[in-house]
């Protein structure tokens, strides 16, 4: 009998990219179900090495289609600080469930492992922790009131409302709180959610509408009860803005200035979609129901601030009947986005307690804004849904490539021919700065080759191959070329005086600029390197 624990890690056979991952895993000498053997005392040189074998399996198992497409970020031993934060909470989830079924045993060695991974996720927290100047002068007693009126209604919190610089209000925390610590904790009773439509008169009316969605039923009972002087949830409203400022509320200059970006049709694209659903509502509804829709309460410009909100401040939570509902949550609004975030796991009711946990995936120091992660989203969609770029390089600021490649489904051998999507990212996230792929990602090239080619790529340089890569990179440096012409410089820009909006569309540009013109470096070192390599095949003849 083997001495020591087993614990399994297991890659779901409902994961949507379960045969990539499995390929992943067995090229990296996995099964989809490991079971990893602990031994009852490890040295050093053991623990470490049994922790690194269950980071790179849950890694793998943590990934999603963007970082499955352009594989691990320079050479970092892992995708992003995110995913390897997640991996570690997966993984430290697993060896506290272990030493929970063990409670009558030595445990030294689950406990050693346990300790390892908490200085690894402190490590990671260090690294990237980011110091943040709040305001002073800035006077929170509505946000002060909201939080007084959460706690007497049951709510526990361990941070306090502040006004951030470059980012607005935040949470701040109180005190230090280590990995797993709950930084706030929202009951369910005052959450709002389609529950609360159910309850009041203008239920009746829409649930008779075809196509009528419980998260717009609760966008327009929000319109209405903002202006409940009555409202239980009066300091909660109290607290939100007369203006949301995201990219649904651009105007002409900003968008003047997004002509040429996918910025610009996504913008276009929703709002055209939240008029045409408005006008579909309204004013026929105000004109059947006056009482119940007043007409003043339902205009266009109240309707587009309800957008707003809900976009930028609802959250999906599991309920403890297993429902699924779009929610707002009082208090648990002011806690930011970031790339690095402090708490990633909040979606669902706790059935004990019947409230929504926070609870930290890495630790956050007193007087340090705690955020959580709004999603894996580009820049593009966190401006039009959320008003905002979040600091530093987002690994989902990708430039989707529409191209045609006939022959690729044809071609039994493309090594990723099942990738139905191509896009391209800032270079500088890229660990394939070599010689085969010029830091552009592997599944593009490898498409494109095979479909010009008409055979499988090998590493083996020999000159046909050589000369497709250049027709490769000439014609994607021709793409990009266009692309940065599109994107006109807003050198012109006064950043001091102009709008927020303008500011913001500016920051958007800027950036992908930046993609485009790494892209472009990649390109120009890629044709040079094969044009060297084609000179000295030349020579050799």
């Amino acid at each position: 009998m083997r001495e020591g624990y087993s614990i399994l890690l297991e890659l779901s056979d409902a994961d949507p990219f379960f045969d990539k991952k499995k390929r992943l895993l067995n090229d990296m000498g996995f099964d989809v179900k490991e079971i990893v053997h602990i031994k009852s005392s490890l040295d050093r040189d053991s623990l470490s090495t049994t922790l690194n074998q269950m980071l790179q399996i849950a890694r793998i198992i943590h990934l999603d289609e963007v970082e499955l497409y352009f594989g691990q970020i320079g050479g970092l031993g892992f995708y992003s600080p995110r995913k390897e934060m997640e991996a570690q909470n997966f993984i430290l989830s697993l060896i506290k469930s272990a030493l929970s079924h063990h409670v009558r045993m030595q445990t030294h060695a689950l406990q050693d492992l346990r300790d390892a991974l908490i200085n690894r996720i402190h490590e990671l927290g260090t690294e990237f922790k980011v110091e943040n100047k709040t305001d002073i002068n800035y006077k929170c007693d509505k946000e002060k009131c909201l939080l007084q009126w959460a706690e007497n209604n049951g709510a526990k919190t361990r941070l306090q409302i502040a006004f951030v610089e470059g980012a607005g209000r935040g949470a701040i925390a109180m005190e230090d709180m280590e990995v797993g610590d709950i930084a706030m904790e929202i009951p369910a009773s005052i959450t709002i959610s389609e529950d609360l439509v159910y309850k009041s008169d203008m239920y009746q009316v829409l649930e008779k509408i075809d196509g009528m969605s419980s998260e717009t039923m609760s966008l327009l009972w929000c319109m209405k009860e903002r202006h409940n002087c009555n409202s239980q949830f009066k300091m909660y409203f109290d607290t939100l803005p007369e203006n949301f400022n995201t990219g649904l509320s651009f105007g002409v200059e900003a968008m003047m200035a997004l002509d040429g970006t996918l910025l610009f049709e996504e913008i276009m694209q929703a709002k055209e979609h939240l008029r045409v659903q408005y006008d579909e509502l309204f004013p026929a509804l105000s004109k059947d129901h006056p009482d119940i829709f007043p007409p003043e309460l339902y205009t266009w410009e109240q309707f587009l601030w309800a957008c707003e909100l809900w976009y930028s401040n609802s959250m999906k939570i599991m309920f403890a009947d297993g429902n699924l509902k779009t929610c707002l949550i009082p208090v648990a609004g002011f806690l930011n986005h970031s790339l690095h975030p402090h708490i990633v796991h909040y979606g669902k009711i706790d059935s004990t307690t019947n409230s929504l946990k926070f609870r930290l995936s890495r630790p956050c120091s007193a007087g340090e804004q705690c955020c959580l992660s709004y999603g894996n989203f580009s820049g593009s969609h966190l401006i039009t849904f959320y008003g905002f770029l979040p600091q530093g390089d987002n690994p989902y600021d990708v430039i989707p490539l529409d191209f045609e490649v006939d022959q690729v489904d044809t071609m039994v051998e493309c090594p990723l021919s099942n990738w139905t999507t191509h896009m391209v990212r800032g270079t500088w996230l890229s660990e394939n700065q070599n010689i085969f792929y010029y830091g552009l990602p592997s599944p593009l090239l490898d498409c494109l080759r095979s479909a010009r080619s008409q055979m499988p790529f090998t590493k083996t340089l020999i000159k046909a191959n050589m000369e497709v890569d250049k027709e490769i990179l000439e014609d994607l440096q021709s793409t990009f070329n266009a692309m940065m012409e599109n994107l006109s410089d807003m050198d012109s820009v006064d950043r001091e005086s102009s709008s927020w909006d303008v500011k913001l569309a500016s920051q958007f540009k800027e950036m992908q600029r930046r993609i485009v013109s790494s892209i472009l470096t990649s390109c120009s070192t890629g044709i040079k390197l094969v044009e060297h390599e084609l000179s000295k095949c030349k020579a050799e003849e």
